[in-house]
């Protein structure tokens, strides 16, 4: 990854950098501002990002519906809690936040899938028959965060290889995956099977319940 190609902005005269208590810790928030998109994105950290080991990270896409409402549509809201709980428990790592609603399609077009779901499609369909990708998220914005933050060796929390492809493809050492399978339910069992037939996610067909 060149460093002519960055595609964040961090630097001001008041950083946006402050420490953020939550029920898992005090972490420490970042907001880095993509040049492209024109989007906020976070890093969330607790402790030093530097040792021996892998920083346990999870890169989060923004979902509105499963993280702030609790939708049992999806995985996301349980994936992300899961995951700060995860980091407070070994004392440090980073949740990148990137704002690529709905698989990069946004949230407006989210919810038209939703609707087209409703009427008996797929995740994959919908997005299809709305003429969108079945999934548009771009994670080189992540790389540059990670690197940002001074993360060198990453552990990554995900069920998706594509992200573990991308991320590696723009820079980052992703020497470990630990799957990350939470809030299976009977209203998203059908969703995370299409997930793992149609995307190549790898969740084993015992933890779906199927």
């Amino acid at each position: 990854m060149s460093s002519n190609n960055f595609r964040i902005e961090e630097w001001e005269e008041v950083p946006a950098d402050a420490k953020l208590p939550t029920n898992n810790g005090e972490f420490r928030i970042r907001v880095f501002h993509d040049s492209i998109s024109g989007m906020d994105h976070v890093a969330l950290t607790l402790g030093e990002m530097k040792g021996p080991d892998p920083v346990l990270v999870r890169v989060h896409s923004e979902c509105l519906t499963g993280d702030v409402f609790g939708s049992l549509r999806c995985d996301c809201g349980p994936q992300l809690n899961s995951a700060i709980r995860q980091i407070q428990e070994v004392g440090w790592g980073c949740i990148v936040y990137l704002r690529q609603e709905g698989r990069g399609i946004g949230l407006h077009a989210k919810i038209q899938a939703y609707n087209l779901q409703d009427k008996g499609a797929d995740t994959v369909e919908a997005n299809l028959l709305l003429g969108h990708p079945v999934d548009a998220r771009d994670y080189s914005i992540a790389s540059e965060i990670i690197g940002a933050v001074g993360i060198h060796n990453v552990c990554l929390l995900t069920n998706n290889p594509d992200k573990v492809r991308q991320l590696v493809s723009n820079g980052t050492n992703v020497s470990e995956r630990m799957p990350l399978i939470e809030g299976v339910a009977d209203e998203n069992r059908e969703y995370l099977s299409i997930k793992v037939d149609k995307m190549g996610h790898d969740i084993p067909e015992e933890q779906l319940g199927n």
